[in-house]
């Protein structure tokens, strides 16, 4: 009887070994299948990723201006984005040289590196470390602020290049990695996944960018987005932060918008986009009722540029814009970056609805107008404003008031002269309700507070647009680096 209790006790040793063996097999494989290694691929993209310091000297630096930085009154300015650019401190004691670092890779062994405009605007000089902690002064072949991307070429041997992959096929939930350096640390590498595509932003409308929580800081910029098989897929650019530092929102520029910029770049010098000539807005679910439509969808044309492209094409004001050459139009802001995807002169056919009924119109594109410097300019046409705010506006009539959506009082902005008024976001069609917290009802009002805008301090304007209201803060004109 003993022995078989010892026998029973041995059985069950064992089969308690096996179940533990098993479990641990098992929670082993679910490790391996659900986390992925990156060791492998930080090994073959590594070589090719830089780490790039710039500089500004003497009476040409000032500070950067714009939505993703403010270096005045920082603490009473909501701050809504910051690029991840590791500039000084804006509230230290000035310095006389500007000094900012990035990241950047390269495409091809002839020394070419794709970084972001933003990390190079203004550089006289801008120096790239490689991985194996050789230097060069790099020579800026050009640089596109609407894409946020900069080509820079390096004479230099032994290089390694990355290989572009496809964004497009990107989903989400896929894992993403990203190589760069965050406040100045090289190489070095951080993952996520993908959590959205076709986000938009004020300043750079023809970017739909891929979104990532992948943990991206100040000095990120310009770096890789890589998938799994170790290629670009992305051009890391912003975060969305309250703090100025990372909370899980990161934005990456598509690797086929960097691709096209780069060429045009490399070509001709400077960028050249098609344009419609139409304002654009957010189809909402009333809106959608009202204009007979099954649900919300689609770009709704808020203004017709007189004598545009879509002008020509009969497109007119409370047309739906469902289809932009045989692509669907889920939301409004996906219509930039198709438009600006193909070169002026492109012929393009476009699904509208008018008043419930579809009807497809031909476009043939214009160009959008460039800058002496070959950069897109921010408004062409009318006449130029000359007041502190560098904006020109005009009274709005009853019609034009229906059209923008019926805001209260204000004046509608008919052209944007001042680059920081640009960068800050405002753009032709926006409506101007309040000046540093004072109410503008109409011209009269404008001008009389004008007046008394200080134009060496931040202004801030509550603007209307698309039937919804925000605050935009900008120096109009930033005082220089003494």
């Amino acid at each position: 009887m003993a022995s078989t209790r010892i026998e029973v006790k041995k059985l069950m040793t064992v089969l308690m070994v096996g179940l533990a063996l098993s479990a641990a097999s098992q929670a082993g494989l679910a490790r391996v299948s659900g986390l992925p290694d990156f060791t492998e691929l930080v090994e073959s993209a590594g070589p090719a990723v830089v780490n790039i310091r710039v500089a500004q000297f003497g009476q040409r630096a000032r500070p950067r201006q714009g939505p993703e930085d403010q270096p005045y009154d920082e603490e009473d300015m909501p701050e809504f984005f910051r690029r991840f650019f590791d500039v000084p401190d804006d509230r230290r004691p000035r310095r006389p040289d500007r000094i900012g670092a990035g990241s950047g890779f390269i495409i091809d062994t002839e020394g070419f590196i794709i970084t972001n405009h933003h990390v190079i605007e203004e550089a006289d000089e801008i120096i790239v470390r490689l991985a194996d902690r050789r230097e060069f002064e790099a020579e800026l072949i050009g640089s596109d602020e609407l894409s946020d991307i900069a080509l820079l070429k390096i004479e230099a041997e032994d290089l390694t290049a990355l290989e572009f992959g496809d964004s497009g096929a990107l989903r989400q939930g896929e894992w993403v990695a990203a190589i760069g350096s965050p406040f100045n640390f090289e190489q070095s590498i951080t993952a996520g996944i993908v959590s959205a595509k076709g986000r938009s932003n004020g300043a750079q409308q023809y970017v739909p960018f891929i979104q990532t929580d992948v943990a991206i800081n100040r000095g990120n910029s310009g770096g890789p987005l890589l998938n799994m098989d170790g290629k670009v897929v992305g051009v890391n650019s912003w975060i969305l932060t309250g703090s100025g530092g990372y909370i899980g929102l990161s934005f990456s520029i598509p690797i086929e918008v960097a691709a096209r910029t780069v060429e045009q770049l490399r070509t001709t010098g400077e960028v050249r986009r098609g344009l419609m000539g139409v304002i654009v807005g957010q189809v909402t679910r009333e809106m959608a009722e009202a204009l007979n439509l099954d649900r919300p969808v689609g770009a709704l044309v808020n203004d017709v540029n007189e004598g545009s492209a879509a002008a020509r094409a009969g497109i007119q004001p409370g047309d739906v814009i469902l289809e932009f050459d045989g692509e669907v139009l889920e939301t409004w802001n996906e219509l930039p970056p198709l438009v600006g995807a193909n070169p002026p002169g492109t012929e393009v056919d476009v699904l509208i609805s008018r008043n419930g009924e579809q009807q497809t119109v031909t476009v043939v594109l214009d160009a959008l107008p460039t800058d002496a410097d070959g950069g897109a300019s921010p408004a062409a046409g009318g006449e130029r404003a000359s007041n502190a705010l560098g904006l020109a506006v005009e009274s709005i009539s009853g019609d034009r008031r229906r059209e923008l959506g019926d805001p209260e009082g204000g004046v509608v902005i008919i052209d944007v002269e001042s680059d920081a008024a640009y960068r800050a976001g405002l753009r032709p069609g926006d409506v101007v309700l309040m000046i540093n917290n004072r109410v503008v009802g109409d011209m009269d009002d404008f001008e009389a507070i004008v007046a008394d805008v200080d134009p060496d301090r931040a202004v801030a304007l509550r603007v209307w647009r698309n039937g919804a209201t925000s605050f935009i803060a900008y120096t109009p004109e930033p005082p220089e680096i003494e």
